[in-house]
């Protein structure tokens, strides 16, 4: 039989347990984490930009002739040991094996690349070969702007201790050459002469009592780079951001990779430990910090150079071209071709209009020159009689106009009297101002040329130019004919040529 006492008792110790460890697991459960005294905490958000993170360049050099301007390096043995990563442009120091200087205190630029292991640079080398033990160097420098936020306030006296990885086993963590190494870890940065003037630290959060003349340690063979940056006159409280710059223009040098154990593409990855301290130097707040330096990307293309010259003609029965508007009697051109048609009404103006457009990339741009084979002659005759330049109707041409009073091929006048015969041109631009002369030029209404004559030796002339590339710039090239009564009957024709050139 059950012992209905011993029972109860039994269950009433049960309920009693159960509510003593439900209580204790609520309070566990709710109880706020305390820091043990000496223990720190991690930034958030912390982290380490560089304005420039391309590894340096440090080969050997296999031969460099004197008086040469090709530099042949050695391909075993360095950081690096191809032309891979160097690239046009580099400005590059051709240093001695001590890293005393450069040859001839003089810096080179990369012109191009060879091969994998031979470049061209301008200037050429003096009198004076390289040595077999001698660098080829092309520095990168870089700003580093340390962020982070407080986990913990930073008191009257305390400081920010930055470690900036600049270990070199040479002891020269301060020559401005970048440093190399077989590993990570006995390798890095090489100050490059940064001072406390290259060194400022901002505040978010709290007031920027920092002092401005950041304390270095300068770092050697066995020890990194420091900085102290001390809290001058009150704390920085806790959530506040704070924000270090370090370095300037070519001060802090990126390191060369490593030389054992680097794969081209893969980043060689570098420790940067930031801390806060309190007045006693007793740690608060840290972070290590990774940044990765690794090689730049030659992105290259060769553009192919262009030039497009389009003539085309002009049929439309209305619209303004130099001043002049066409109807149903204008005479449509073609791009081959200006159809005068049959002469009937003399002393009196024809013109026609054809379209020029230029596109090309030429960093120096293009000039369209015009000229005409000879005047216009009967049957296609030479018009030389009495001169190439003066012959008329009287030798059975049509002469080049003189305009109102007197052009040329290399100057224009007006040209509005019917009683001044003969062929010219004028120019209007559509888009663009590349037109040589234009028709309204001088307040004039129809301001002429003649065209260059070879027949006559005349120098051709730009009808269009510019001095940089252009995209479809376009102007009319406007013909004008005036006949005389007493012109011979007959065919009349000359050959007008244009020659675009592009200056790349």
């Amino acid at each position: 039989m059950y012992d209905i006492n011993s029972m109860v008792k039994k269950t009433r110790k049960l309920i009693l347990c159960l509510f003593i460890f439900g209580q204790m697991g609520f309070f566990y459960f709710f109880k706020l984490p305390t820091l043990i005294p000496g223990e720190t905490a991690n930034f958030t958000n912390a982290s380490d930009t560089l304005s420039n993170a391309r590894l340096s360049y440090r080969a050997g050099v296999n031969t460099g002739a004197a008086s040469s301007s090709t530099v042949k390096i050695d391909t075993s043995g360095h950081a690096d040991n191809d032309t891979n990563h160097l690239f046009p442009k580099d400005v590059v120091c051709f240093a001695g094996g001590n890293l005393d200087g450069c040859y001839s205190q003089s810096l080179y630029t990369v012109a191009n690349i060879i091969d994998t292991d031979d470049f061209n640079f301008t200037p050429a080398l003096g009198g004076t070969a390289l040595d077999a033990n001698d660098y080829v160097i092309a520095s990168q420098s870089a700003i580093h702007t340390v962020a982070f936020t407080l986990a913990s306030a930073v008191p009257l006296d305390g400081d920010i201790l930055i470690t900036i990885p600049t270990v070199d086993i040479t002891g020269k963590t301060n020559d401005s050459f970048p440093d190399t190494n077989s590993s990570i870890a006995t390798n890095g940065f090489d100050r490059g002469g940064v001072v406390a003037a290259d060194v400022s630290t901002s505040s978010s959060g709290c007031t920027n009592n920092w002092n401005s003349t950041e304390t270095f340690t300068n770092g050697d063979a066995s020890n990194d780079m420091t900085i102290r940056i001390d809290r001058n006159t009150d704390s920085c409280a806790a959530g506040a951001t704070i924000t270090v710059t370090v370095g300037s223009t070519n001060k802090l040098i990126n390191p060369a990779p490593i030389s054992t154990g680097h794969t081209q593409g893969n980043a060689d990855v570098y420790t940067i430990n930031v801390k806060t301290r309190d007045g006693s130097d007793q740690t608060l707040d840290q972070s290590n910090i990774k940044v990765a330096v690794i090689e730049g990307v030659l992105v290259s293309a060769t553009v192919q150079e262009t030039l497009t010259v389009t003539v085309a003609g002009v049929s439309a029965d209305s619209g303004s071209y130099c001043g002049v508007t066409r109807d149903a009697s204008s005479p449509d051109s073609t791009a081959t071709s200006v159809p005068w048609g049959t002469i009937t009404t003399f002393a009196a103006f024809r013109n026609a209009v054809q379209t020029v457009t230029v596109s090309t990339n030429a960093d120096a741009g293009y000039s369209v020159k015009a000229e005409e084979n000879d005047q216009m002659g009967k049957d296609g005759k030479t018009c030389n009689s009495p001169t190439a330049d003066t012959a008329d109707e009287t030798d059975s041409c049509i002469q080049d106009t003189t305009c109102n009073t007197l052009c040329s091929e290399s100057s224009s006048d007006e040209w509005t009297t019917t009683t001044k015969y003969g062929l010219g041109f004028s120019m209007a631009n559509v888009s663009g101002t590349d037109a040589s002369f234009l028709y309204n030029e001088s307040a004039r209404t129809f301001s002429s040329r003649q065209f260059a004559d070879q027949q006559a030796s005349n120098t051709k002339q730009n009808i269009m130019a510019n001095g940089g590339p252009v995209a479809a710039s376009q102007a009319y090239l406007c013909y004008r004919l005036n006949v005389s009564a007493t012109q011979p009957a007959g065919y009349y024709y000359n050959k007008v040529q244009m020659t675009a050139t592009a200056t790349f």
